[in-house]
């Protein structure tokens, strides 16, 4: 991410901008190390609401205030999921080939849509969500996450990302879905690579839809008890197209912030002794480790999307019918106004950003919370002396538009 000027004007019609400065590019190199101090380089120059560039140099607004990323959250009517009215895209200045489609463009489901036909769909994710959280999912990630333990426990090493985290979600989610395990590993890079960006989203992507395609045809034709099945005969209907968009949001979405929350979970308790004893000891519970994180370092760092339904103006800066917004999680969450002090405590307080917020607040985070705790409990009860195996300031993130993740972790423990 840079500050550099461009030719650009500000997206519709832009705030004002101080001193005739340039629009920040929110990709790219320079995006990759410090996107909190980027946030709050632009917090200080534009306010709760930013002129940003996307991948391409398209023209974006950046929502940075907590009040302003509730209310385009909350009013669907105003701020539209349904990424058919972005104007950059109907008049053909981003390209359907664009690694911005693989996340901002319309697609059969629930994410894309809004009142009834949102409805309708979400309706069927929700229902077989609760049904695959309740049917012994916690034994489902003990079962892999021992499977993983076991690949590295006699070395009396690992890096907790690329051995542990990185894939354990795919693993289970492959598990509930009805896929088997052997497509785990692929699909998770794959994922990566569509949150990532870049030439390979379109790739990667078109190899997860031609497996999900593939379990759609099996599943109608064997069903069973996994999450695929029970899209299929949900009384919402859903069609060809709207089964295998499904699936993929719950892959996709599902395992890159599961794993990202689980890197940084594991991140926090290895790095606050006191902390990690309390869990160990059985004096603190999981669910508060998490909530710190979800507050500290979101799963998704900038939510896409919403498009304005009509002129309006946020935060200040005037909004044209059909500009895109992108929501900045990690922002709004440090938002000055509502948390002037980052190093107090939340503990008890779930008003966070991370889940997002309104009609589209994410279905599966019990889910995701439930592989979280249970994968970090077995994962401190099978490795005694766990420890990190570098200082804490030598661990280092990188950061995409969407996301940042820790690039290691490194551990030594007794074998």
């Amino acid at each position: 991410m840079n500050d550099r000027p461009h030719d650009h004007d500000a997206p519709g019609g832009g705030c004002p901008v101080a001193h005739g400065a340039g629009v920040t590019r929110l990709y790219g190199p320079e995006s990759a190390t410090d996107p909190h101090g980027i946030y709050a380089r632009l917090r200080k120059r534009h306010g709760s609401v930013a002129p940003i560039l996307l991948e391409g140099d398209i023209p974006a607004w950046l929502v940075l205030g907590y009040r302003e990323n509730r209310r385009v959250l909350d009013n669907p009517l105003q701020f539209s999921r349904d990424s058919r009215i972005w104007r950059d895209w109907k008049e053909g200045r981003v390209a359907d080939t664009s690694p911005l489609i693989q996340m901002l463009g319309w697609r059969p489901d629930c994410v894309s849509q809004d009142g009834e036909p949102h409805r309708r769909l979400r309706a069927a994710v929700t229902d077989n969500l609760q049904g695959v959280t309740g049917r012994g999912i916690r034994r489902h990630v003990t079962h892999f996450a021992n499977k993983q333990i076991d690949a590295f426990a006699e070395a009396g090493r690992a890096d907790l990302v690329t051995d542990f985290a990185d894939h354990l979600p795919m693993l289970v989610l492959t598990r509930v879905v009805g896929l088997a395990e052997s497509e785990g590993r692929s699909l998770a890079e794959s994922s990566h690579q569509v949150m990532k960006g870049g030439a390979d989203a379109l790739t990667h992507n078109e190899k997860i839809m031609a497996v999900l395609g593939e379990l759609a045809a099996r599943k109608r034709a064997e069903p069973g008890s996994d999450f695929a099945s029970g899209l299929i005969e949900h009384h919402a209907g859903l069609d060809e197209d709207e089964l295998v968009n499904h699936l993929r949001l719950v892959l996709i979405t599902g395992h890159t912030m599961t794993s990202n929350l689980l890197a940084r979970a594991l991140h926090l308790v290895l790095t606050d002794p006191a902390l990690r004893s309390g869990l160990v000891s059985g004096q603190l519970n999981l669910s508060s480790v998490v909530e710190e994180v979800m507050w500290d370092t979101p799963p998704l760092a900038v939510l896409p999307g919403r498009f304005a339904t009509s002129d309006l103006d946020l935060g200040g800066c005037p909004i044209k019918e059909g500009d895109l917004m992108v929501l900045g999680l990690a922002a709004g969450n440090a938002d000055p106004e509502v948390r002037p002090d980052t190093e107090v405590s939340v503990a008890g307080n779930q008003s966070h950003l991370a889940f997002s917020a309104g009609p589209h607040e994410c279905p599966g985070q019990n889910l995701g919370q439930a592989i979280i705790e249970t994968a970090v409990d077995v994962l401190l009860h099978r490795l005694p002396g766990l420890r990190l195996a570098v200082p804490p300031e030598e661990l280092t993130s990188t950061a995409s538009t969407w996301e940042s993740r820790l690039d290691s972790l490194p551990v030594e423990f007794a074998a």
